[in-house]
């Protein structure tokens, strides 16, 4: 069985202005790189055997910080990317009422961003059997996963958040 640690990236500019970010490669702001410490002074008594992150920044920067502590090296994986939201991006939710009720974005679908995360949390599961594994991605990509395994959704996956998950066989079980 494989524990793995959920992480949501630190705080943006974007985060804090209700922008939707995306796959859009937007840095962590001052609060965000606060925060990625935090998240490694929480970490530091976890006996983490591997790092994984996203390869934007905002994940890589949160992963780095924990990685220090730990004297890992963060792997990068861009399946563990955001949803692509293609002309939504950088747009605020006003932004998106304005556009009308029909309107929907021109990115990935709920059923690609899945796949692909599923794909790269397995692969990461089945490199690391009976270890203990940070992931660092992005809410909704770590919402997509918490679905799947626990069949409902975390109402907001809050910057820096932790969640365990285990893997054993290839099913998704929560742990407390």
């Amino acid at each position: 069985m494989t524990t793995l640690f959920l992480a949501r990236h630190g705080e943006t500019d974007w985060n804090r202005e209700l922008r939707i970010q995306g796959s859009s490669d937007i840095a962590l702001n001052q609060l965000g790189r606060e925060q990625a410490w935090a998240l490694a002074d929480e970490l530091a008594e976890v006996a983490l055997d591997a790092i994984y992150s996203s390869d934007l920044s905002r994940a890589r920067e949160t992963a780095e910080a924990v990685a220090a502590r730990h004297r890992l090296e963060v792997r990068l994986d861009p399946r563990l990317r955001e949803r692509a939201f293609g002309s939504w991006e950088g747009l605020t939710r006003e932004d998106i009422v304005a556009l009308g009720n029909g309107a929907r974005h021109d990115g990935e679908s709920d059923d690609e961003v899945r796949e692909r995360v599923l794909e790269a949390v397995q692969a990461i599961a089945d490199t690391h059997p009976g270890e203990h594994v940070l992931v660092v991605a992005h809410g909704g990509a770590l919402n997509t996963l918490w679905h799947h395994a626990v069949g409902e959704r975390v109402e907001r996956w809050a910057n820096c958040a932790v969640y365990k998950l285990a893997v054993r066989e290839g099913e998704f079980l929560p742990v407390d």
